[in-house]
């Protein structure tokens, strides 16, 4: 992901290469980097920071003890940091770091490509100027939400987050389905994926409730009830809401650990 926010933030003009510096462990993900986008890089986090207005947090949250005695009471009043690490509340990390200036953000995988969502929240004590370019940061890997009440990240961390792999899922299942019945491989893909995209694309631009388009699609006695009839009777809808809920309690636990 900070990969997708690099490319992102370059892609659109958000920052400049020189304006960039990367502290990574790994020496061949640094030189990736590098030679890739441009961007400085070291090993050593603590230096990465220095001189930055906005430090972005991009690390696994069982990486966050060793981030927290690394740059704890380090960094500067006038530096603002923006986490995107997976349940880590905007109290925790303020006193983590010792520091109060903390956006937490909760960006997808489709970031990746500039079609993602980021749903996000600042403390008080952040700088109107480091909000306003954290928001630029996250309008470049697509859309952004801003919430005052930060639990709705947890929820957003279980749907947005972890809902693009619901999503494959469920692609991969409708590419299997098309080889059983006898298709190629290749064009179960391409019928699955343009059907997926086409569909949200439908959702979005019409505003329809997705339970109204579903009822077009559903003639009387046709084949597609007949397929809805087994996904019934399959639990497919409480399945995809106990998947949500499951993520958003780890999504909690994740916090309080």
């Amino acid at each position: 992901m900070a990969e997708a926010i690099i490319r992102g933030i370059l892609a659109k003009g958000v920052a400049q290469k020189e304006d960039v510096t990367v502290g990574e462990p790994a020496e061949a993900r640094r030189r990736h980097l590098t030679e890739r986008y441009g961007v400085a890089t070291m090993e050593e986090n603590l230096r990465a920071c220095q001189g930055a207005g906005l430090v972005l947090l991009a690390v696994k949250p069982q990486s966050l003890r060793e981030i927290f005695q690394e740059l704890q009471g380090r960094l500067k009043p006038s530096q603002s940091v923006l986490s995107i690490v997976a349940g880590a509340r905007v109290k925790s990390l303020a006193q983590g770091l010792a520091h109060p200036n903390v956006i937490r953000a909760m960006p997808n995988t489709p970031a990746q490509i500039g079609a993602g969502v980021s749903v996000w929240t600042a403390a008080s004590e952040v700088p109107k100027e480091a909000v306003q370019r954290a928001r630029s940061i996250l309008r470049a890997l697509g859309e952004e939400v801003y919430v005052s009440d930060e639990k709705l990240i947890d929820m957003a961390t279980a749907l947005s987050a972890s809902g693009p792999a619901y999503v494959f899922y469920f692609i991969e299942s409708l590419i299997d389905a098309g080889v059983y019945l006898g298709m190629p491989r290749d064009m179960a893909r391409t019928l699955a994926v343009e059907t997926v995209l086409g569909s949200a694309h439908l959702v979005k631009a019409s505003g329809s409730h997705p339970g109204q388009l579903r009822d077009k699609v559903t003639s009387p006695g046709g084949t597609t009830i007949e397929g809805l009839l087994q996904l019934e009777e399959g639990g497919f809808k409480a399945a995809v809401m106990k998947a949500v809920i499951a993520a958003y309690k780890k999504s909690l636990a994740l916090g309080e650990g």
